[in-house]
């Protein structure tokens, strides 16, 4: 097929739209894109060591820090020390943190609906199907760390 855009020509717009239109529904909810990220992990019923999470969501483990330090502070997860290896924590969110992290991403779909109501119904469904087929395709290939688990990795400031 020649004469279209690439994909990432045709994608980092909308993208960078959804990201700014994410960062004030985190701020509402004190949390940072990072953190999103974290609880999302750890909602998914895992509970993981620092290492194993900052692998998982592709972030650098000593850059982490600050944000579970944050996620801590603010009752969202707890960090307990692993009983088998005392240097090591055990990672979980609270259930106040679950309820932020739904509460956040409601607040982001329904943000995202607004947009992909523009598109007939069967656009719509079309690229969501896409979308996730892409998602878990990524996801499979590179041992559950997808694009987009790492793109705040490019965002350097951002766990600080």
């Amino acid at each position: 097929m020649t004469g279209r855009r690439d994909l990432a020509e045709m994608l980092n717009p909308l993208v960078q739209s959804l990201i700014a239109a994410e960062l004030p529904v985190l701020e509402a909810h004190g949390v940072s894109m990072w953190g999103y990220v974290v609880l999302g992990a750890l909602d998914d019923g895992s509970i993981r060591t620092q290492v194993a999470l900052a692998e998982a969501i592709g972030a650098d483990k000593t850059r982490i820090i600050g944000t579970l330090d944050q996620l801590q502070a603010a009752g969202l997860i707890t960090r307990d020390p692993d009983p088998l290896d005392r240097r090591a924590r055990i990672l979980a969110i609270t259930g106040e943190g679950r309820a932020v992290r739904r509460a956040v991403r409601a607040e982001i779909q329904s943000n995202e609906e607004q947009l992909l109501a523009r598109l007939p119904e069967t656009d719509r469904h079309g690229f969501l199907r896409t979308a996730d087929a892409l998602y878990r395709m990524l996801r499979e290939e590179s041992g559950a760390k997808a694009p987009s688990d790492r793109w705040p990795v490019q965002r350097k400031n951002a766990a600080r």
